[in-house]
């Protein structure tokens, strides 16, 4: 959930406009013609001037809820800019040394995320985001497979942790997948996410040393004339058949269960003993992260016919073939005049859906990146494809295997890093992430 913070009035004895609120000011007025207060989530980084601050934009203001059932950055709608980064604990450190950073690092993501310099106002803030305000923050954790190993804590490691099996369009680098802890940072501003990503780095002093790390992007909020499902960069409109929250299966689908919530007689690992083992990741989720590369150039070539049989969509809004708008369902068995159906048996859409999958669905939450271009002029880019689920091997793993059998986007796309995260529930105040698994 976000909030907008309120209003605070300016004050009437001032004799004159300072430049620094006349720029927040004007810019505010050219990008929305809306101005929202927000000096609360901004004054710890007013520097410049006695003066109040000047008032952040909608974008600016916008702050999300660090404390709650579940972490942020799970349902929070698609951020402007993303950090992943994992991390290996290092050589020595144990549970006890976990516990500390996770603990230090929820202080941290709770102070980033309200709009405050890391270190509380103690001088300790590196200054990036200066005068910004939340930029709907969020900053989520995981642990990966190993992080048990090296704290001793096996036994409390769930099955769906297990290794997923390979698939024909891995090109995995072992470098650029897994790791200990795993780090979600999305804003909507830039400077405020990579102030995130430094300073969560930072504060992993000597415990934890980084893994692996990778930049990625959407559409800015405010971009569209009316709130859009965002495109990738092959063009094509990305997410349509996500789950929604209104939906009423949406948190057995996408959270874990407590294992004295009704209708529950344990959890995916199938025990009563397994389910109190597990319960520390009730109001939980599971992440797969994958980075895929896509062959943009050989995509590129496609006339948008094709590009469109290939996904099952139309291009420009993002309909099935089948007809109707975005959020028509497909009709699967629907064909032409000329007796083909309309959305080809190939068709990534179809393949993926979950009436072809037994119902196994993932709420999809990318970003896209590009990281430079090669000497032969290729670009370096793709999809940080993360998804959540219950159990990624009722989630992902059947419709992966599914689109592994023959999805017409397989020859455009390359998987070429890959981890699964347990993501625990969010916190009370008080409570640091992770705490059920490393103190119970």
């Amino acid at each position: 959930m976000s909030r907008n913070k309120g209003s605070k009035s300016e004050g009437a004895g001032g004799a004159g406009i300072s430049r620094r609120r006349l720029i927040g000011s004007a810019g505010a007025a050219g990008a929305t013609g809306l101005v929202l207060g927000a000096a609360g989530g901004a004054g710890g980084y007013a520097a410049t001037s006695d003066d109040e601050p000047a008032p952040l934009t909608a974008v600016g203001s916008t702050e999300a809820m660090f404390h709650g059932k579940h972490q942020p950055g799970i349902t929070t709608p698609l951020q402007a800019r993303g950090h992943l980064i994992a991390f290996d604990l290092a050589p020595g450190a144990g549970r006890k040394e976990a516990a500390a950073l996770m603990r230090r690092w929820s202080a941290l993501a709770q102070l980033l995320m309200a709009g405050k310099p890391a270190g509380g106002g103690t001088g300790h803030d590196t200054g990036v985001a200066l005068d910004a305000g939340p930029s709907s923050l969020t900053v989520t954790f995981g642990f990966g497979r190993t992080f048990f190993e090296r704290t001793g804590l096996v036994a409390r490691r769930p099955d769906a942790l297990d290794p997923l099996p390979p698939f024909s369009s891995d090109h995995l680098d072992a470098k650029r997948s897994n790791g200990d802890l795993w780090v979600q940072i999305g804003s909507d501003d830039a400077l405020v996410a990579f102030h995130a990503l430094r300073a969560i780095q930072k504060e992993a002093g000597a415990t934890a040393r980084v893994r692996w790390q990778m930049n990625g992007f959407n559409r800015t909020p405010g971009a569209t004339a009316r709130p859009m499902t965002a495109r990738n960069l092959m063009g094509q409109i990305d997410g349509t058949g996500n789950p929604k929250p209104e939906e009423s299966d949406f948190d057995r689908r996408i959270f874990v269960p407590s294992a004295d919530a009704p209708g529950t007689s344990g959890t995916s690992e199938g025990s009563s003993s397994s389910a109190s083992a597990h319960e520390w990741m009730a109001g939980g989720s599971y992440a797969v992260v994958r980075r895929i590369r896509m062959l943009l150039d050989d995509w590129e070539k496609l006339t948008v016919d094709r590009q469109e049989r290939v996904i099952g969509r139309r291009k420009a809004d993002g309909a099935p073939l089948s007809g109707g708008s975005e959020t028509t369902g497909m009709d699967l068995e629907k064909a032409g005049r000329d007796g083909r159906l309309l959305i080809p048996d190939n068709a990534h859409a179809r393949i993926s859906s979950p009436e072809k999958n037994g119902g196994a669905a993932m709420l999809r939450r990318p970003f896209s990146y590009h990281d430079g271009i090669s000497t032969d002029g290729t670009p370096d880019a793709g999809l940080l494809f993360v998804c959540w689920q219950a159990d990624p091997f009722r989630g992902f793993v059947p419709v992966q295997r599914k689109l592994d059998r023959g999805d017409a986007l397989s020859p455009f796309i390359r998987h070429e890093a890959s981890g699964v995260f347990a993501v625990p529930g969010g916190t009370a105040p008080g409570e640091y992430v992770g705490q059920r698994l490393l103190e119970g």
